[in-house]
């Protein structure tokens, strides 16, 4: 009777429990193991549990082998088993020692439970907060956002492209972020701040004597990023001499120090970003074409600002709230007259400058709000000047509906009624988005 009932407690605890004998043979498997795992109690008692757990520490550092051999538990480690369909399960393990009525050990027992749905919602969370980063209702931009999940979690490489202060390289922590190698390096190189053998050091590393001032060996950043993410930004600066030595990092992992005949291997996943057009410059000699195709396995472009004014509103109230925890000042919001010149403004800087023009907005205000005075004056003064010719362009806009409603859509009548080539008219159409 007590058997019976210590068997159905066995059997009606919701972890995963099986015990081992000092062989580490398994001696009892419980119904919850048998779920988790697949296999059936017959087919677990008598052998080794490494045969049923196949986890990837069973033969380097199993959890119940340190229990039997230390005589101190183990708890909460997390391993993943594979399941006797093949399927790879995220499991929590806890040991303990089995000592028989004279104390004398003779096993061990391990409990262990599925975490998959807590990892999945840990995921989704952390997924969910990366991407919140990314301060954004335009369209283009979301198209963009909700790619990144899956651009991260196949860690190939990413092409970042972009204007200058688009927020590339928030893109790339948020790649990295959300990626398999999250708890890894994450380091950012700007290849245009450093003259070309600085570069090549600094990524390669080099080793001692390898030139005058190379008084002890110094891992170069491929090294330190190991497990990680590379990020190197405005790549398309980099000499081409050295680009071909970053493409056989690229196709086998490989490089050397600068002064060592050694070849390293790295493992680092590389993110580049450039402002400028790869292409253009493939044609112009200065980026190697090879480069660029191993590169570009994946492309993001940013549009810049002045293309999602819509963003505006949502990245002013962004930036408030970053400066209001950081003033001491009561700042509480911003008028409708400034929010209109912000999106009138067509900000060459991009998001990198409209933070910029609240970080000011916040110096020169002494209110409760921020308005149009208070704004850097070239702000205002090309969110005039691109008023006016937003302006002349709807008047364009609406010579060449009104001329081609009147032709009845003939460009050629249409054309000559405004006194302008056919092809001109063609290129007027495209740009001022006319629906042909």
């Amino acid at each position: 009777m007590c058997k019976k009932l210590s068997e159905l407690i066995f059997n009606s605890i919701s972890d995963g429990v099986f015990t081992v004998d000092d062989k580490c043979r398994i001696t009892s498997f419980n119904l919850a193991a048998e779920k988790i795992t697949g296999f059936k109690a017959l087919e677990a008692v008598g052998k080794h549990c490494f045969d049923v757990f196949r986890t990837e520490i069973c033969h380097m550092q199993c959890a119940l082998k340190d229990t039997l051999r230390r005589h101190d538990p183990v708890e909460n480690v997390r391993v993943t088993i594979i399941t006797r369909d093949g399927r790879e399960v995220p499991i929590s393990v806890t040991t303990t020692l089995l000592k028989d009525e004279n104390g004398t050990a003779v096993g061990a027992v391990e409990f262990f439970r599925d975490v998959s749905e807590v990892e999945h919602l840990r995921n989704k969370l952390e997924e969910k907060q990366a991407l919140s980063e990314i301060v954004s209702v335009s369209s283009a931009m979301q198209g963009l956002i909700s790619m990144l999940p899956d651009i991260a979690e196949s860690e190939c490489n990413v092409l970042i492209l972009g204007p200058s202060g688009s927020g590339k390289e928030l893109f790339a922590q948020v790649i990295h972020n959300l990626s398999p190698r999250r708890y890894g390096p994450y380091i950012k190189l700007n290849c245009a701040a450093l003259p070309e053998t600085l570069l090549e050091s600094e990524l390669f590393g080099y080793t001692k004597g390898a030139f005058t001032d190379a008084k002890r060996d110094k891992p170069g950043q491929f090294s330190l990023a190991n497990d990680g993410t590379l990020l190197l930004d405005e790549i398309s600066e980099m000499a081409v001499a050295l680009q071909v030595k970053l493409l056989r990092v690229l196709n086998d992992g490989e490089y050397r120090p600068l002064g060592s005949a050694k070849t390293l291997h790295t493992n680092a996943r590389i993110i580049a970003a450039t402002n400028t057009n790869p292409e253009e410059l493939i044609a112009e000699g200065r980026f190697r074409e090879d480069l660029y195709y191993r590169l570009n396995v994946v492309a993001i472009q940013i549009p810049p600002l002045r293309d999602r004014p819509e963003d505006i509103p949502l990245l002013v109230n962004h930036y408030l709230k970053r400066f209001q925890k950081k003033s001491r000042k009561k700042i509480q919001g911003i008028s409708s007259d400034a929010i209109a010149v912000l999106k009138k403004c067509p900000f060459p800087g991009n998001v990198r400058e409209l933070e910029n023009a609240i970080e000011h907005a916040f110096v020169m205000c002494h209110d409760d709000e921020i308005l149009v005075e208070h704004l850097p004056q070239h702000v205002v003064a090309l969110s005039a000047s691109n008023g006016t010719t937003r302006r002349a362009a709807m008047t364009e806009k609406e010579s060449i509906l009104g001329a081609l409603e009147r032709s009845h859509g003939n460009k050629s009548r249409a054309a000559i009624e405004l006194g302008m080539h056919r092809s001109t008219l063609w290129r007027k159409i495209k740009t001022l988005g006319i629906a042909s």
